[in-house]
């Protein structure tokens, strides 16, 4: 948790953090579902009429500007909760980068059309 440090006072003892990670952990884990809920909706819109339709919301881009709008509203929620939540905290920072890349490489991969085709 925390270092031990000693002051001036040697009866005196100060806990401090080793490493305050919580808003970087933050940020990353929430761009990773960022890019997963692009993903999804990339493929879901493949798969539903009702759901590509919905995220028509320009009719210039078609439903590209739902789902890229929705990926990004999801990724700023994501942000404010889990910086709310981590900030001045440590966190397991190599836990989250991995959970993160995981997420980024699925959300990636549900975007090139092979894969979402094979949904049709």
């Amino acid at each position: 948790m925390g270092k031990v440090k000693l002051s001036r006072d040697r009866h005196i003892q100060q806990r401090t953090p080793t490493k305050v990670d919580g808003a970087i952990s933050a940020a990353m884990l929430s761009s990773g579902i960022g890019c997963l809920v692009i993903g999804l909706l990339t493929t879901g819109a493949v798969i539903s009429e009702w759901l590509k339709n919905a995220l028509n919301w320009w009719n210039p881009a078609g439903p590209l500007s739902g789902k890229t709008s929705v990926g990004v509203i999801v990724w700023l929620i994501a942000w404010a909760v889990f910086h709310s939540v981590w900030k001045g905290q440590e966190t397991e920072l190599k836990k989250t980068f991995t959970i993160s890349l995981i997420l980024i490489a699925i959300g990636f991969a549900l975007t090139f059309p092979p894969v979402f085709e094979a949904f049709e």
